[in-house]
């Protein structure tokens, strides 16, 4: 007779932790088969049984049942395999980092793979890997800026509580103009996509003039007033204000978020203000486009008709860009603001915060 298969007693919290991992989706098809071989050792059952069960060879079966018997969960893990040793230490990674995060190379504004590759001595491959672990892409910027308004705070609080808590018996439109848009025609003809090809199109164009779109997005619903105009001055703007007035219900107040272009500030606009008591304007703060939700739709009109589109005349544009806005209107959706005014201001404190730490850090190290 063989020797006897080492008994496996489980206590609740080992029976819970195995069954997880036996039954987890994410679990190692490895891990969760030594999990379902212990807990068929805990019934009772002898190896060869366990094997028929699960699907494993003898040895296997016994070699998991005598692990966990020794080390309890831990002896499920694999153990450390031998290797090539790691040829570069803590203190050359670290330096890597350093020369990546505080130096720039000689001629050029930023590093890359072959040029830091060279610098240290490794291969590319080696800074590519570092570079990976600690999240670092030299390639990459992007840009941000900081509004200067003195009244940031109290704008974006008055803006977003719109957004997050309307008014009752109001509408809250989103007004804004996106001008001179070009109607532009390529020099060649289109080539389409096909199996197996993206489309393809020449980098050069003819253009054939400019409009201007201005469009009032209705927050709750998301519906859209646009309309295009030669141009962009404060009689095309007071011209779109009686559009939209004769569009909304006379009953309700009108909220409008806007930005401090001059054209939305002039004395005729003040005036056809003035002279309506149910308009409210609520200006956003300067250089703070982004708080201002009809930015949104111009950026699907741009991405799904403008960019990508050809118009032999300005006539041909205005037509799609109605056609955009009727196909929108007809299915609207309005987009959500999740961020309370609370959590913009906090993510900017911590944005100010670091920026100036870096500055400061900059300036002593000089």
């Amino acid at each position: 007779m063989g020797k006897p298969a080492v008994a496996i007693e489980l206590s609740e919290v080992e029976r819970r932790e195995l069954v997880s991992l036996a039954r987890a989706q994410k679990t190692g098809q490895a891990m969760a088969r030594r999990a379902r071989i212990v807990l068929a050792a805990a019934t009772g059952l002898e190896n060869k049984a366990i094997c028929t069960e699960v699907g494993a060879d003898a040895n296997t079966v016994g070699k998991w049942r005598r692990r966990f018997a020794e080390h309890r969960l831990d002896g499920l893990l694999d153990e450390p395999r031998p290797g090539t040793p790691r040829q570069i230490g803590d203190d050359e990674i670290a330096e890597t980092i350093r020369l990546t995060l505080e130096t720039t190379p000689p001629g050029a504004t930023h590093w890359s793979l072959r040029s830091m590759a060279k610098a240290v001595g490794y291969a590319p491959s080696t800074i590519h890997r570092i570079w990976r672990a600690f999240g670092l892409q030299p390639h990459r910027s992007e840009t941000f800026k900081l509004s200067n308004d003195p009244l940031f705070v109290e704008k974006v609080r008055d803006i977003v509580g719109l957004y997050m808590a309307p008014p009752e018996r109001a509408l809250v439109l989103c007004v804004d103009e996106k001008s001179q848009i070009q109607a532009l025609d390529r020099t060649q003809p289109l080539l389409p996509m096909r199996p197996g090809q993206i489309e393809r199109r020449t980098h050069d164009y003819t253009r054939h003039g400019t409009t201007s779109l201005f469009a009032a997005l209705d927050i709750a619903t998301g519906a859209v007033i646009g309309r295009c105009y030669p141009k962009h001055r404060s009689s095309e703007f007071r011209k779109f204000l009686d559009q939209i007035e004769a569009n909304v219900p006379s009953n309700l107040d009108v909220h409008l978020v806007m930005d401090n272009y001059a054209t939305h500030k002039t004395k005729p606009i003040r005036d056809w203000l003035a002279k309506r008591p149910r308009w409210h304007v609520h200006f956003t703060p300067t250089g703070a486009s982004w708080i201002n939700q009809v930015e949104r739709f111009f950026a699907l009109v741009t991405e799904k008709q403008i960019r990508r589109g050809v118009h032999r005349s300005t006539q041909q544009l205005e037509s799609d860009i109605r056609a955009f806005i009727d196909a929108h209107n007809a299915d609207p959706k309005p987009f959500r603001w999740t961020k309370s005014a609370d959590n913009i201001l906090a993510a900017i404190q911590r944005f100010c915060q670091r920026s100036s730490q870096i500055v400061e850090t900059t300036e002593s190290g000089h």
